[in-house]
């Protein structure tokens, strides 16, 4: 162990050499697809975590001791053995992402990605779970056609994408090429033979390109250093697919990067890499339209660098790049690194999350993962039985998983086992469960079950289903209530059927047919007070004659004994009212009603309730009419008024008013910005309808006003 791992302390060693033996005992049997020890392939991971990466021994030790919990199946006490709770933290997530089985990961790609990164409470647990990919790519050919064609999948829509979002870009470039060499043979073939055949070309090319340059730039005193990269083969056929052209039709087989060292002050900077530019272009004929300056107009993410593509006098194409050693400092490590300004797909909390784990591999000696950003907590993620993932949000109950899988297993939901365990519909769920829904025939939602989801689509599911429930009970008890009325050889009007349910506190008429459809509400109740409201009719016909008699007693009555003279003179003093649906007004065309133990209330013959108060209850008309002309009283009228959405209009309306003999009760404006317009409601006290007229008509001629009506 210690020539493999001689970079650590002795005591970073020490630690790495128990858990090794710790893995060495349990997996001693285990054996690859090839027939080599198991251990073989922990220690790969191992040597990548330690030399390539460069992650402190307790990371190495972790790699050790999560293959032996893996494999050996059983559970570890690792207090017991003497490692502290930082390896045990990075063990457990390992642990739980080695569970992940993908079931379509080309659909849920992000999905598990956000998986992954949930489980890794210690940010170095992606970065580990990397390591364990890139062995498992190095040594792919060991394993069956299925499995290998899964796991290069894997690779691809996982932990490409992962790599180069934490900026290992060495890990990231080595699996896509050994995912293309494994996906695409052919063309990985066709691409690496044509890089080693034309490699003498780029090698001759590039020394007859960079020595004029060299001697402008020593000339000019511009210190610098020349980074010289050959495109990977997976970048270079991603090029060839998406535009569709040859390997010689891609530009940027190669590129050249200067980066100038100078002191970072932004207009040096800036002169410097212009000046180099300058030498390249005059050296070289530039494509313009290829240029790409974010130096003047740097990236949103803080990216600065100059892009040219050149053609030399033999016709080859070139990359050129040109920064200063600040600029490629913030470019490879600081936020617009690679992987911030190639527009991979991310959101914020991920962004910070990503952020902690660079910062880990940056300060490998810092081994607190609790002063480290923990991973988005606003998601869980779970599986149903056959490994599909569901995401719900964090508070889920077992119901929420239910109408999330299909509207129609949540209505028959009864519970659930997870992790096979029985629970109930409420039992809350967390990251990792597998959920099992148990149903019954005879199940249906009750009304508290909205308060057992936290997801809308189960809420809004759950209504319908009793809405649904509701208007089936309702058409069962409609049906029984009409049955037993024509039987009873009794009628329940309109409105008797709006009193009851008032009484009896129903808010809607479905609701009340469904009470007497679910047997809450006997339909015998319903019979007592029809049989009573019958017997208040008769005895308000009585009242009505008795009110006859009282008209002469007030005089208000004229020669004709069947007619009610009103007055605008002490209105509210005597045995009738103005009914407040239709606000009569001294001089409309009004009836009497009389009611039960209101006595008679006025009403307009144009009031929305007449036709129906006229033709169902033609004993309790009173005749009434108005006296000759209006005393002192006054009227309340309401008034709605639609007008342009203008500034001013409303209290023009109001000064129209107050010119004529009416004063404002209320006045009330609402803004409909969608219409453009003011609407307007207002309660108006006048001496007669004659007034009221006026005030309308004038309002009419207002400018800006819609629309006028009397409600």
């Amino acid at each position: 162990m210690e020539p493999v791992f001689d970079n650590y302390s002795p005591e970073g060693q020490a630690l790495i050499r128990r858990a090794y033996a710790v893995a060495d005992a349990a997996l001693k049997d285990k054996l690859r697809s090839d027939g080599t020890p198991f251990i073989g392939h922990a220690t790969g991971v191992a040597k990548i975590v330690a030399d390539e990466i460069g992650l402190p021994p307790e990371c190495v030790a972790a790699v050790y001791l999560h293959e032996t919990m893996r494999m050996d199946g059983g559970p570890v006490d690792l207090k017991k053995l003497g490692f502290d709770e930082s390896v045990e933290a990075m063990v457990d997530g390992l642990n739980k992402i080695s569970t992940i089985k993908p079931k379509d990961t080309r659909l849920e790609a992000e999905n598990y990605k956000k998986l992954i990164i949930q489980y890794s409470r210690d940010p170095r647990v992606t970065v580990l779970k990397l390591a364990d990919r890139l062995e498992v790519m190095r040594n792919l050919q060991i394993f069956p056609k299925t499995s290998r064609e899964q796991k290069i999948l894997e690779t691809l829509m996982l932990y490409i994408p992962l790599a180069h979002q934490l900026g290992l870009y060495n890990i990231k470039r080595e699996m896509e090429d050994i995912y293309l060499r494994y996906a695409e043979p052919e063309k990985y073939r066709l691409i690496t033979n044509k890089l080693k055949a034309t490699e003498r070309d780029r090698n001759k090319l590039m020394a007859e390109f960079i020595e004029p340059l060299k001697v402008r730039l020593d000339e000019a005193g511009i210190r610098y250093k020349l980074k010289i990269r050959t495109k990977a083969a997976y970048s270079i056929w991603a090029k060839m697919e998406k535009q569709k052209v040859p390997f010689e039709g891609v530009y940027d087989v190669f590129a050249i990067r200067f980066i100038i060292d100078c002191e970072e002050d932004p207009k040096v900077e800036k002169d410097l890499c212009w000046q180099v530019y300058s030498f390249v272009t005059e050296e070289y004929e530039p494509d313009t339209s290829r240029l790409r300056d974010w130096i003047t107009n740097p990236k949103p993410n803080g990216y600065e660098s100059l892009h040219i593509t050149v053609k030399n006098r033999e016709g080859a194409y070139l990359e050129v790049q040109i920064r200063t050693r600040r600029m490629d400092d913030v470019a490879e490590n600081g936020f617009a690194s690679h992987w911030s300004y190639k527009g991979i797909k991310r959101e914020e909390t991920m962004d910070k999350w990503l952020t902690a784990v660079r910062y880990a591999l940056e300060h490998p000696d810092n081994d607190s993962p609790e002063d480290l950003p923990q991973p988005p907590s606003r998601e869980i993620f779970v599986f149903t039985p056959t490994g599909e993932l569901r995401i719900l949000p964090t508070g889920a109950t077992v119901l929420d998983f239910a109408f999330g899988i299909h509207s129609k297993l949540g209505v028959r939901c009864l519970g659930g086992k997870v992790n096979g365990k029985a629970v109930s519909i409420r039992e809350k769920l967390t990251t990792g469960d597998v959920v099992e829904i148990l149903t019954g025939k005879n199940q249906h939602p009750s009304a508290d079950w909205v308060n057992y989801v936290v997801t809308s689509k189960a809420r809004t599911k759950i209504r319908q289903a009793l809405s649904e429930m509701e208007f089936a009970k309702a058409s069962d008890g409609k049906e029984l209530l009409l049955r037993r009325l024509k039987n009873w050889k009794l009628e329940f009007p309109n409105e008797m059927l709006s009193e009851f349910m008032k009484q009896h506190h129903f808010s809607t008429v479905n609701g009340f047919f469904a009470a007497i459809g679910a047997g809450t509400l006997d339909v015998n109740v319903i019979k007592d007070y029809i049989l009573s409201e019958e017997r208040r009719h008769a005895e308000a016909v009585e009242a009505a004659k008795a009110a006859e008699a009282a008209k002469v007693k007030h005089g208000i009555s004229e020669s004709h004994d069947d007619i009610l003279v009103l007055s605008a003179k002490g209105v509210k003093g005597l045995d009738y009212k103005m009914a407040r649906c239709c606000h009569p007004v001294f001089g409309d065309d009004v009836f009497g009603f009389v009611t039960r133990d209101a006595g008679i209330k006025i009403h307009r013959m144009s009031c929305p309730n007449a036709a129906r108060l006229i033709e169902q209850y033609p004993y309790r008309i009173q005749k009434v009419k108005w006296a000759d002309a209006p005393s002192s009283g006054n009227f309340q009228a309401t008034v709605k008024v639609t007008v342009d959405l203008e500034a001013g209009t409303p209290g023009r309306v109001m000064d129209i008013v107050n010119s004529f003999k009416a004063s404002i009760r209320t006045f009330n404006v609402t803004e409909n910005s969608r219409a453009g317009t003011y609407e307007i409601a207002m309660k108006i006290a006048v001496p007669s309808n004659l007034e009221l007229d006026k005030v309308v008509s004038r309002i009419k001629q207002l400018k800006g006003v819609q629309k006028i009506t009397r409600i």
